[in-house]
């Protein structure tokens, strides 16, 4: 019997009652004192310090964007940890004069703006060699071989492909100035001037080049950042149509807020906004836009990485975060099908990892050809890499769309996009 019990009651029954327990101590007093002592014993679950979300989300991080990023990781993680960068969205709809004005004074340039002339310098500048090339005496055969080695890379590259509305306008602050902007006022209308957002977030509406006359879908839309940008290119002034949609319908609340403020109630009175399931919009109204905005939900690695509060590496949440590339794989297919044949679609994360980017857009790419016969064409964005390197840092290792860095000299993002032809 004492070799089955081991430990210190095993040892009692081979020495006997011992000095301190006293002459009527035996195996039953013993076992039942040990019983008596964890009864009311807590669970470990309940007494173990809780690790924070953050750390959890940091030891996430650290493990997988190491591999990712390789040696980029400790200058994004720094950036990460540190007071994002934001720019101001120019409300068109305010005293957009006076605004202006005074963000220059402060030493903000749009850097959407400075993007276009960059652009439309490097085609007149290209334009300009073709002309004096084809002016000259004699075919390209004709050329020395020196001359033809000469050609500089400006030469032999094609113009940037830019299509952006010039009527979006944002304005941030040179790289390494960690200057805040104020919190905007109001103008005589009670119309707020300027939308503080990540400057990053432009990026996406920047891609879907909307159009005036464009029926345009914004899946997952609130807050409510990317909406007012897609409604200062005019698309609701002349003849196009946005419609806002959100799962969420407090964070809906928080749409018509931003909208209330910021734009005219002739013009917010034309938006629809709804609270539907995206995953579901083919059965709403399917096959209809000409551009699709698939911004969807993400592990949010910035605010992950700070913020305790509704954090997505939260325990309790470890099952959503485990779905949502399947979340985001079905919001992006339930935007390609919402598109016209010919439409674009723009899928958006802020987040660094591949398998909520390029992984969920090369499966709806593959989805879309085997299950539904629709083919689909990433657009190649790396001229948006150049014309907007002097305000961010891009990740250059993208199979598909593109990444802005989080940087300490540039703290934007991370904010990745990529674009989709629907054929």
């Amino acid at each position: 019997m004492a070799a089955l019990l081991g430990g210190a009651a095993a040892a009692l029954l081979r020495r006997g009652p011992g000095p301190g327990l006293g002459p009527g101590l035996g195996l039953g007093a013993v076992l039942g004192a040990g019983q008596r002592r964890h009864r009311h014993k807590e669970k470990w679950a309940t007494t173990a310090p809780r690790i924070p979300s953050t750390r959890l989300a940091l030891h996430h991080f650290d493990t997988s964007y190491s591999l990712h990023l390789g040696e980029l990781w400790p200058s994004v993680r720094a950036g990460l940890l540190c007071e994002q960068k934001y720019g101001a969205l120019l409300n068109n709809f305010s005293a957009v004069d006076h605004v202006t004005q005074e963000l220059e004074l402060l030493n903000a340039t749009d850097f959407v703006s400075e993007a276009l002339q960059k652009a439309q310098q490097s085609q007149r500048g290209a334009a300009a060699r073709e002309a004096v090339r084809g002016s000259q005496e004699g075919s390209v055969q004709g050329r020395t071989v020196i001359q033809a080695e000469t050609m500089t890379q400006a030469e032999t590259s094609p113009p940037f492909r830019a299509s952006i509305s010039p009527k979006i306008k944002c304005y941030t602050f040179p790289r390494g100035d960690i200057t805040r902007f104020c919190p905007a006022r109001p103008d005589i209308l009670g119309l707020l001037g300027y939308y503080l957002m990540d400057a990053a977030s432009l990026l996406p509406v920047l891609a879907l080049d909307v159009q005036q006359d464009d029926l345009v879908l914004d899946l997952c839309a609130a807050p409510g950042g990317k909406t007012l940008a897609l409604l200062q290119t005019g698309l609701c002034v002349s003849g196009g149509h946005l419609a806002a949609n959100d799962v969420s319908i407090s964070r809906t609340k928080r749409l018509h807020q931003i909208l209330h403020k910021y734009v005219p109630r002739e013009i917010r009175e034309t938006v629809s906004v709804t609270s539907h399931d995206g995953r579901d919009w083919q059965d709403v109204d399917g096959g209809t836009f000409h551009k699709v905005l698939v911004d969807v939900p993400c592990t949010t690695d910035r605010h992950s990485a700070m913020e305790e509060d509704n954090n997505i590496f939260h325990k309790r949440r470890t099952k959503e975060r485990q779905m949502l590339p399947m979340l985001q794989l079905q919001l992006l297919m339930a935007g390609i099908l919402a598109a016209k044949p010919g439409g674009d679609v723009v899928y958006s994360t802020c987040s660094l990892s591949p398998l909520q980017n390029e992984c969920v857009v090369e499966r709806a790419v593959e989805i879309a050809e085997t299950q539904f016969n629709i083919s689909v064409h990433a657009e190649d964005l790396s001229h948006f890499r150049m014309l907007f390197q002097d305000t961010f840092s891009f990740f250059s290792g993208c199979r598909l769309g593109e990444l802005v860095l989080p940087h300490l000299t540039a703290n934007f993002g991370p904010m990745y996009f990529c674009k989709l032809r629907r054929m």
